[in-house]
């Protein structure tokens, strides 16, 4: 008789993200107009030149005073990206699109058989038994917050998030949102803003269980005062060339000439939902970003450490490969990960 060989973790195994939101472009009027906020003018993104002073902590040998005043002498020349409202205006409008797809758990590449039936299986108990409904309200409400405005969104007097549910380029139904009384730590919304949160969730819900197709368009008014600086995404440049020499030391993101937001960013915004991991010095953070390993990049920690067993692949092979099914709220996390999409697969190699 023929020995079973035990089941083994795909080497090419990959996800599609689930919920797919566009770049974030930023506008800018009058709070009182936001009615006629389709006529408003765009964010440009300018280049600043300044003088700095030296004021990074000085090594030892550097610390002699003489050397010090000399190295004043020297100024800190810096060539900076800025962004501003202009002095009429002093809200900053956000607007961007997300997509809601079906299919979460089903790879977009396996190489094993064997493995993705068990996978589809496992994700199937996952749907039958839980559902999407509690991950569609975490997305709902960090939609409904404000939190993919980011640096935006501190010290902004006044936040109105409008979001409108599309179909066939027609508005099915719309929501308006005050997202400061959503605070960023909880999940908890006021009964007065419940109703509207629970249809704002069950959209997300049915378009991550494919029963039909989500598209959601976000609006968000930022009231920040006229002239104001607002804060795109800022790029990431690796090749710079003679040492960096004459280069911008930062340079902002732009769509056309219109600042903007990198659909990464908002994307991470809404995955913050992690509030399931452990917790053993007693500093949670609050929600994190659904990520393998708890990864808070701003804190250079990683909070699902694999030695805790909480980390997301722990949890994956456990619940596919030893049938382990993981407590309810790490099956959430489990299937965020799946829905956040990656390159899953193990090697082959030790």
């Amino acid at each position: 008789m023929a020995k079973h060989e035990p089941l083994k973790t795909a080497s090419v195994l990959a996800f599609e993200r689930k919920l797919d939101p566009s770049d974030a472009l930023f506008q800018a009027g009058r709070w009182d107009e936001r009615e006629n906020a389709a006529r408003w003018s765009i964010v440009a993104v300018r280049e600043k030149s300044v003088r700095g002073t030296i004021s990074n902590r000085l090594k030892a040998k550097e610390q002699d005073a003489a050397k010090l005043d000399a190295s004043i002498q020297s100024p800190n020349l810096q060539r900076v990206d800025v962004a501003t409202l202009p002095n009429h205006t002093d809200t900053l409008q956000t607007r961007f699109t997300l997509r809601v797809l079906g299919g979460a758990g089903t790879p977009s590449a396996c190489n094993n058989a064997d493995y993705q039936a068990k996978l589809r299986a496992t994700v199937q108990g996952y749907v039958d038994e839980q559902g999407f409904g509690e991950l569609a309200r975490r997305y709902a409400y960090n939609l409904a917050n404000g939190r993919f405005l980011w640096r935006n969104r501190m010290g902004a007097e006044q936040i109105e998030v409008r979001i409108r549910h599309m179909q066939q380029g027609t508005e099915r139904i719309s929501w308006t949102f005050d997202a400061l009384n959503l605070p960023l730590r909880g999940f908890d919304a006021p009964p007065s803003v419940a109703p509207a949160l629970k249809q704002l969730a069950a959209v997300i819900e049915q378009g991550l269980s494919g029963a039909a197709f989500a598209l959601l368009e976000i609006t968000a008014f930022a009231r920040m005062g006229d002239g104001q600086e607002v804060y795109p995404s800022q790029e990431l440049i690796l090749d710079k060339g003679d040492k960096g020499k004459g280069q911008k030391s930062k340079t902002l993101y732009t769509v056309g000439e219109v600042a903007a937001l990198h659909s990464q960013k908002i994307g991470n915004a809404l995955r913050t939902i992690d509030t399931w991991y452990p917790d053993e010095e007693g500093d949670a953070l609050g929600p994190i970003a659904v990520e393998p390993y708890g990864s808070v990049t701003s804190q250079g920690k990683a909070y699902r450490q694999p030695k805790q067993k909480a980390d997301f692949y722990t949890l994956l092979d456990r619940w596919v490969l030893k049938d382990e099914a993981p407590p309810p709220e790490q099956q959430h996390y489990v299937m965020a990960n799946l829905i956040r999409g990656g390159v899953f697969g193990d090697s082959d190699k030790d």
